[in-house]
């Protein structure tokens, strides 16, 4: 099994979305600053859907201004529900990365970009066109990938059909999504191999939603079964707001970096700065 390199992706975005108090744009910029210094290989900083769907994110552009480059290498990436918030975000120079949620769940994929599957997978394409017309990556995150609570038909072969789809459109890189924690290790470490075998050439990640006593044990799963790109947020902060309304937060990112350097993985982040970024996550989330 080929291993693409080790990616930690830190997901602020996903952390803040669901949360009902607005916070500053000054305090959501100065947190993401820190995280830049930390040494993630992207952080998934915004995102450019309608303000009445995630109000939380409405000044994702003035957060953009805010955001010192000039010392990190990091790469911003900014999620989008349709083609008009793809071309608003790949005017930003400052962002390389473009994700779009394409879920195998019909209801999901209709309550989350309000278009079906089918027109969403048109939606990847011209995405992707637009990607490679404005020098960015499109970021496509396969959701409900573990399954979804609405009854909507679920097994192995639909998300290979529609991982076939995505990739033969062009996806390089392709994040299979547990958006309402439904994941288990054993599901971990059939579907992954499955995947990664097949489309060995594509990158294929982890974004996974957890309880906070079932976070280790998927960790370990998805590392031993070949995965090399995690997505995750501090504290385990998170959610998708538009799955249900009792949130199941993020892996922890401080769980997965003691479990890579456990499997001495070599991931040379700024502890100084990770250190600054836990303390001001308390303001951040008020915790």
């Amino acid at each position: 099994m080929k291993l693409h390199p080790l990616k930690l992706i830190e997901c602020p975005r996903d952390a803040m979305q669901g949360l009902h108090d607005f916070i500053p744009t000054a305090l959501k910029a100065a947190y993401i600053n820190l995280l830049l210094k930390v040494g993630f290989d992207t952080i998934d900083f915004g995102s450019f859907v309608s303000p009445k769907a995630i109000p939380q994110l409405k000044d994702t552009r003035e957060v953009l201004a805010q955001l010192d480059l000039s010392h990190t290498q990091s790469k911003l990436l900014a999620i989008v529900a349709n083609l008009r918030g793809a071309e608003e975000a790949a005017t930003f120079p400052e962002i390389s990365y473009i994700g779009f949620p394409f879920s195998i769940s019909e209801t999901f994929q209709q309550r989350n970009t309000n278009a079906g599957i089918t027109k969403s997978l048109d939606t990847v394409k011209q995405l992707l066109e637009l990607c490679d017309q404005q020098g960015k990556t499109a970021v496509v995150y396969l959701s409900m990938g573990f399954g979804n609570p609405y009854g909507d038909v679920y097994n192995n072969e639909i998300v290979e059909h529609w991982a076939s789809a995505l990739v033969e459109s062009g996806t390089t890189i392709l994040s299979i999504s547990d958006t309402i924690g439904a994941s288990t290790p054993a599901k971990i470490r059939e579907l992954l191999p499955l995947l990664t075998e097949r489309f060995h050439h594509t990158e294929i990640g982890l974004h996974l939603h957890s309880t906070p006593e079932t976070r280790m044990e998927k960790i370990e799963a998805a590392y031993h079964s070949g995965c090399r790109r995690f997505d995750s947020a501090l504290k385990g902060y998170g959610g998708c707001p538009m799955a249900k309304d009792d949130l199941t937060g993020n892996l922890a990112t401080e769980e997965l970096i003691a479990f890579l350097e456990q499997q001495g993985e070599s991931l040379q982040l700024n502890q100084e700065k990770w250190e600054e970024a836990l303390a001001l996550s308390a303001a951040v989330f008020q915790t």
